[in-house]
């Protein structure tokens, strides 16, 4: 039987924390590294393996046991030498995944280079809130990458009575729609003859720039 996944998670600060946290609340084993002993010491009420460490050299991570964790997540993004040394042991270390996060594109470079995958997650909460504050009718949404989404979108009132194939967002937006949402109810069988109430939710799938046009052009 396969065991545990285990992680690793250097740097407690508040998105270190909050990974770490969330990790270990889903059952995951992990290890937790600060130089701040007050820091460690309320994550020890989720892992017992939380350590303070002043100094992050390649042997004091091997002390600690990160070369076992199957993933080992980086969470130094301010400072930026900190940030690559310690990333540059944990590649050493073996360790068979290793993510990084940065502040800066010059930093994700390095750190890409030097075998890390790289998260922003101050970008992205940026580009997310950004959505959110463009998209009026925002409720809920997937990106599946940076130009692809699925995306619920409620219709007005004019809409109803009008039927999938008259509003004909194919050929009009490149937009396809995968459901309907009607009151508690979600119908994923989507015929062209099926026509919208008063309410509807369309969940659609396409290129965001086209979602967008579409909710600018709802009346």
């Amino acid at each position: 039987m396969k065991s545990i996944e285990s992680f690793g998670v250097i740097g407690l600060g508040r998105f270190g924390t909050a990974l770490a946290q969330s990790l270990a609340k889903a059952g995951k084993e992990v290890i937790v590294v600060d130089c701040n002993e007050d820091k460690v010491r309320e994550m020890r009420q989720f892992t017992e393996h939380a350590f303070v460490a002043d100094h992050l050299n390649k042997e004091t991570l091997e002390e600690i046991g990160m070369q076992n964790c199957d993933t080992v997540i980086v969470c130094i993004g301010e400072n930026i030498d900190t940030s690559i040394l310690t990333t540059l042991h944990v590649v050493s270390l073996g360790v068979p995944h290793v993510i990084a996060k940065a502040i800066s594109s010059d930093q994700g470079t390095v750190l890409e280079k030097i075998g890390a995958d790289v998260v922003y997650p101050e970008r992205d909460m940026a580009l997310r809130l950004g959505k959110r504050l463009l998209s009026q009718n925002f409720l809920d949404s997937i990106s599946l990458d940076n130009e692809v989404e699925i995306k619920q979108i409620p219709l007005p009132a004019s809409a109803a009575g009008s039927s999938v194939e008259e509003m004909n967002l194919r050929q009009r937006y490149g937009l396809n729609i995968i459901a309907i949402k009607r009151e508690d109810a979600t119908d994923i069988a989507v015929s062209p003859q099926h026509r919208f109430n008063v309410g509807d939710i369309i969940v659609v799938i396409g290129k965001t720039e086209r979602i967008w046009e579409f909710e600018r052009n709802l009346e």
